[in-house]
C-alpha cells in the first residue's frame, strides 16, 4: 500500500525506512524519555505491530557512545531509533559499517556533521549527514524545532507502514500530542507539517482543533485553581491568589460546584466559557496587563477526541504533562503503556508520578528563585547539584526563564549532576532570541565538545553532558558563542 504520505517531501524516504523494517524479522526500537519521544515511540510500536512486526521498545535519557554500544550487544539485526539519533549518525555510522546493526532513524534533531561518519555508511547531501533510512525533515527544509517533532517523524514513518487493514491516521493524535509536548506551538498553534498532521487527526475523527482560553488544566483542574495557577499571563488579583480568583467567578455569576464538586472548564457551557474568557480580558485591561500578553490568554487547542472529557488525556497540553512525569523518573512503561490504550493501573501511576512531577518543578523553581542565576556575558546560569533531577532541570530552567531576576533577553543555562564524573547541562531560549541568531543546538555541542563532552538539541532548548568540574570553562565557551551568534 503507497502513500504520499502527511508531508509529501519525506515520502520518499519513509518508503524507503518502512521497505528495511517490512523486512526485518524483529525490530528493537530506541526512543528519548520526554513526552515527544514517548509518543514517538508508541507511534511506531503501534505501526510496527499492526505490520505484525515484532518489536521490543527500550528508552534512553541520552544517546551517546557507550548507549549506542549497548545497543549493539543486543544482537538485533534492524534498530529503530525515534526521537533520538541524528545527532549520533557519526557513531550510529560506525556500527552500521562493522555490521553490528541496520540502522532506522526518525528524528528531527540537527544531524552530525557529515565529516566526522564513516564514508562507507553515509552519503553527504546537502552539508547534512545521511542515511537512505535516515527521516529527518531538516534536510528538506522542514525546522524541526518548530513544524515537526519526532513525534511527526515517527508518525510519517507510521503512515508509509500502512497495511490493507489500517492507514494508521488515527495515530495522528500521538503526534500531535508529543508535538505540543515538545513546545512547537507558534504563536500558540502548530504550524507547518505539524498542521497537515492535525488535518489527519481530524479526518481520521480523533482530533479536534478550536479556539479557547489557553490556560493549562481545562479539562482537570476546579474553576478557582485553574485561574489561581495560570501564571502565563499574570493578571493581579487572581493569578497566584485562590481567594481573589474564587471571588472573581463568584463575580460572574456562575455556578462553581455541582452536586458539592468543584467545576471544570470543561463542564461549562459555550455562553460561561464566554463569560469567564471576557471577564478576564477585561481584568486584565483594568489592571495594566500589556496588549500582547492579553492576546495570548486566547489560542488555538487540540482535543483528543476518543479520550473521556474531564481527563488528562483529553487535553494535548495536559496528556503530554502527563507524559513528562512518567519516563523523566524512570517509568517510561507507564507511559508508553498509557500511550498505547492501558487505563486502570497504568493510568492511576502515571497520576501518581504527575503529582509528585509538580511537587518537584514547584520546589526546583523555588530553589532557582532562592539562590538566583549567575550572569556571565550572554549567558546566564545555574548550578542545581543533585537538589533538582537532572531528567527535569531544563524544564525547570525554561519555567525560570522571564521570571523575576532572570533575564528573558539572555539564553539560560542549567547544570544537575549527573554522577561524581559527569554533569548533565540543560538549556533554553526565547523565540525573539531565536530570532536575533541564537542556536542552542550548536552552542551545546561546540561547547561540550570544547571540554571533552558532548551535546545537541534545537535553537530554543537543547542539552549536553560534559565532565564534572568543566561547568566555568563550559559557560566560558558558550559566551563565546553566543556573542557570536547575535553579533
Amino acid at each position: 500500500m503507497t502513500t504520499t504520505g502527511p508531508v509529501p517531501a519525506l515520502a520518499d524516504r519513509a518508503a524507503a525506512c518502512a521497505d528495511r523494517l517490512r523486512a526485518a524479522d524483529r525490530v528493537l526500537l530506541a526512543s528519548h524519555i520526554d513526552a515527544d519521544g514517548l509518543t514517538s515511540a508508541a507511534i511506531a510500536t503501534a505501526a510496527l505491530s499492526r505490520a505484525g512486526i515484532p518489536v521490543e521498545t527500550v528508552f534512553k535519557k541520552q544517546l551517546d557512545a557507550t548507549e549506542i554500544q549497548s545497543i549493539a550487544t543486543r544482537e538485533y539485526d534492524t534498530v529503530l531509533f525515534t526521537d533520538f539519533g541524528s545527532g549520533q549518525l557519526d557513531v550510529i555510522s560506525e556500527h552500521v559499517a562493522a555490521g553490528d546493526f541496520e540502522a532506522i532513524i526518525a528524528d528531527h534533531h540537527q544531524p552530525s556533521d557529515p565529516d566526522d561518519c564513516h564514508p562507507d555508511a553515509v552519503v553527504d547531501t546537502d552539508g547534512y549527514a545521511d542515511f537512505e533510512t535516515h527521516l529527518n525533515p531538516l534536510p528538506e527544509g522542514i525546522n524541526g524545532a518548530s513544524e515537526l517533532s519526532g513525534a511527526g517523524a515517527a508518525y510519517v514513518l507510521a503512515r508509509a507502514l500502512s497495511t490493507e487493514g489500517t492507514d494508521n491516521r488515527d495515530l495522528a493524535a500521538l503526534a500531535v500530542v508529543g508535538a505540543v509536548g515538545d513546545m512547537q506551538a507558534v504563536g500558540g498553534e502548530l504550524v507547518g507539517a505539524n498542521a497537515g498532521l492535525v488535518e489527519e487527526g481530524i479526518d481520521a475523527d480523533v482530533l479536534e482543533e478550536g479556539t479557547d482560553l489557553s490556560l493549562y488544566g481545562k479539562q482537570t483542574r476546579p474553576l478557582p485553581k485553574l485561574l489561581e495557577y495560570a501564571t502565563e499571563v499574570p493578571i493581579p488579583g487572581i493569578s497566584n491568589d485562590q481567594a481573589g480568583a474564587t471571588r472573581f467567578l463568584e463575580g460572574l455569576g456562575l455556578d462553581l460546584k455541582a452536586d458539592a464538586d468543584w467545576r471544570t472548564w470543561a463542564d461549562l457551557s459555550d455562553d460561561e466559557r464566554q463569560t469567564v474568557a471576557s471577564g478576564l480580558v477585561q481584568r486584565a485591561v483594568k489592571r495594566g496587563v500589556p496588549a500582547d500578553k492579553i492576546e495570548t490568554l486566547i489560542g488555538t487547542t487540540y482535543t483528543l477526541t476518543a479520550e473521556p472529557r474531564g481527563t488528562e488525556l483529553r487535553d494535548a497540553s495536559e496528556f503530554s504533562t502527563l507524559l513528562n512525569a512518567t519516563a523523566r523518573y524512570e517509568r517510561a512503561d507507564v507511559g508508553l503503556a498509557v500511550c498505547l490504550g492501558e487505563r486502570d493501573a497504568p493510568l492511576e501511576r502515571a497520576r501518581t508520578l504527575l503529582s509528585n512531577h509538580r511537587r518537584n518543578l514547584s520546589e526546583g523553581l523555588t530553589l532557582v528563585k532562592e539562590r538566583g542565576v549567575t550572569q556571565a556575558g550572554t549567558v546566564q546560569w545555574f548550578d542545581a547539584g543533585d537538589a533538582i533531577r537532572e531528567t527535569i532541570v531544563g524544564i525547570v530552567a525554561g519555567m525560570a526563564l522571564g521570571t523575576d531576576g532572570v533575564d528573558s533577553d539572555k539564553p539560560i543555562i542549567a547544570f544537575a549532576t549527573t554522577d561524581e564524573d559527569e554533569t548533565k547541562v540543560s538549556s533554553r531560549a526565547t523565540g525573539p532570541l531565536v530570532g536575533r541568531g541564537v542556536d542552542l543546538s550548536v552552542v551545546m555541542r561546540d561547547a561540550a565538545q570544547s571540554v571533552g563532552g558532548d551535546g545537541g538539541g534545537h535553537d530554543i532548548a537543547a542539552g549536553a553532558t560534559i565532565p564534572a568540574g568543566e561547568e566555568s570553562a563550559f559557560i566560558e565557551a558558550a559566551d563565546e558563542i553566543i556573542s557570536k551568534q547575535v553579533s
